[in-house]
């Protein structure tokens, strides 16, 4: 039988030293000194980094003379990681909503349980993950469609009633408004200086749709040529300090609202990159797989690219597979000086 060990020792380990659950089902840690392997996640006590061999799959470590742990059962995960994937593939393909009793049945689980199995592996629920999904599909139907109702139904939404329902909080402008470059929409805007240089803020009702260093009013208007861009430093004060103090200490959390939004697996990617700690990077390989797109690499680079809200998403703290720091929006420099205070904390 062909052994298949884990192609990245380096990012399995620092998965298994800090018991990353979400890598559970990815790949198992086979312990030399004791025969027996472990999912990611196991609370057993950490054995020596030379003891530590990976593996993709248990079957490959059992291959190699390993025996799976009583303790955290690593066997069982490939199960649920597969029932997760096949959840994932019957959302994406399903012209509805799925009810989760419906879901559930589907990949042989009791409801309550496979709720709470979905949610640990992709951080959202299933409901969530599908709103994410019509969301996104109806951000590129609303480029493609001849009118606002025909993307509508396109993306998959039962009617207008719900995609206003739905969309509401996450895109914050009106379709016709997201298709048509704000149209109809007031942003506001202002500058502020920061430790990294000149700041430009910018924001609708909803929050903060732009955060970025060295622009101005007419970079702003280039991404959004057709909304009513509106220069207003004193109603934008508080919002101002509070991202002066983001960019100050980027590794405290942050509670500024935001009006960004991008496909499901943008987001996915933004909300695992909030995950990584304050100073510390993750490839863009690392993040494809958190974000339930093993191999999608350079999907995960144009997620980080598709940031609209420097800092407050925290994209500086993605990195090349070779381990280098690789390229930033607003220059190396300030990735690097973000870094640094991070882990300064």
């Amino acid at each position: 039988m062909t052994q298949h060990p884990f192609p990245d020792p380096d990012l399995a380990w620092a998965a298994f030293s800090r018991r990353d659950r979400s890598y559970d089902g990815r790949f198992v840690g086979a312990v030399t000194s004791t025969g027996i392997y472990c999912k990611p996640s196991c609370p057993a006590r950490h054995p020596l980094r030379e003891n530590v061999v990976f593996y993709a799959d248990p079957a490959s470590a059992r291959a190699a003379g390993f025996r799976a742990c009583l303790r955290c059962r690593p066997d069982e995960v490939g199960r649920d990681r597969i029932a997760v994937d096949k959840a994932v593939g019957l959302i994406a393909a399903a012209g509805e909503r799925l009810s989760l009793d419906a879901l559930a049945a589907a990949v042989g689980y009791a409801p309550h349980h496979f709720h709470r199995l979905f949610k640990r592996d992709t951080g959202v629920t299933p409901a969530a993950y599908a709103r994410a999904l019509r969301a996104g599909r109806a951000e590129r139907a609303l480029d493609e469609e001849e009118s606002v109702t025909e993307a509508i139904y396109a993306a998959g939404y039962s009617g207008p009633s719900r995609f206003y329902a739905e969309t509401a909080k996450r895109i914050g402008m009106t379709p016709s408004a997201w298709r048509d470059g704000g149209r109809g929409v007031t942003i506001r805007w202002a500058v502020a200086d920061t430790l990294l240089g000149r700041m430009l803020l910018a924001a609708t009702d909803k929050g903060i749709c732009r955060l970025s260093f060295d622009e101005d009013e007419a970079a702003l208007a280039r991404r959004f040529p057709n909304a009513s861009i509106v220069r207003d430093a004193d109603g934008l004060d508080a919002l101002l300090a509070g991202a002066v103090a983001a960019v100050a200490q980027p590794a405290r959390a942050h509670d500024l609202p935001i009006d960004v939004s991008g496909t499901a697996f943008q987001e996915a990617v933004w909300r695992e990159l909030g995950r990584i700690p304050p100073g510390e990077t993750l490839s863009y390989a690392a993040l494809a797989a958190r974000a339930g797109r093993p191999g999608a690499a350079r999907a995960a680079g144009t997620a980080c690219g598709a940031n609209q809200v420097a800092v407050l998403i925290p994209c500086h703290r993605a990195r090349r597979g070779d381990g280098t720091l690789g390229g930033y929006a607003y220059g190396l420099p300030r990735k690097v000086t973000l870094l640094e205070r991070e882990a300064k904390g």
